[in-house]
């Protein structure tokens, strides 16, 4: 009868040793300004299972810019637990739309037409080499094409130049 009596007078004792997250929640909502479940406020309640040593001054800060958790600490003793948070949405500026805008090639009328006989040159200072050949497609200024110059071997890779001039990949102009 004593041990039970003893066993019921310390619990309430122990059960004070833990911090309570209920009070938790409260200051969490204080901290961000919303209640619970709130946009900005926590999303969920802290988890009850949780047995932290009690915290005379927890402290609180956002985890980043973004807002989007809540770190409560204490220093004595030492924990902290992390409180995920319902963002608000940042509005977005007009830079960061058009950064994110895809980029739409502007295409340019081909100069090289499939079947039209064209020259195709390669060379640096000092030295140029020329073939005659036949664009087997169209191709704009800059654009690749193939281009037959024997009727025996496969065609060659050119870049489109001109209308009727084309050099090979990799030789400057």
């Amino acid at each position: 009868m004593l041990l039970s009596l003893a066993l019921a007078a310390a619990t309430p004792a122990a059960a004070q040793d833990f911090q309570s997250t209920f009070v938790l929640d409260t200051i969490v909502a204080q901290f961000t300004g919303q209640p619970l479940g709130e946009q900005g406020g926590a999303r969920t309640p802290v988890d009850k299972r949780l047995k932290l040593q009690s915290c005379a001054a927890p402290q609180l800060e956002w985890r980043s810019a973004a807002k989007d958790t809540v770190v409560v600490r204490c220093m004595a003793p030492a924990w902290r637990i992390y409180v995920p948070v319902n963002a608000i949405p940042q509005p977005r500026t007009a830079p960061a739309v058009l950064a994110q805008a895809p980029v739409v090639p502007v295409k340019s009328a081909p100069v090289i037409r499939r079947g039209d006989p064209i020259t195709v040159e390669a060379g640096s200072p000092g030295f140029s080499i020329t073939r005659d050949g036949i664009a087997m497609g169209d191709a704009a200024p800059g654009a690749r094409l193939m281009v037959k110059v024997d009727d025996k071997k496969p065609p060659i890779q050119a870049v489109a130049l001109e209308s009727g001039r084309a050099r090979l990949p990799g030789w400057a102009e």
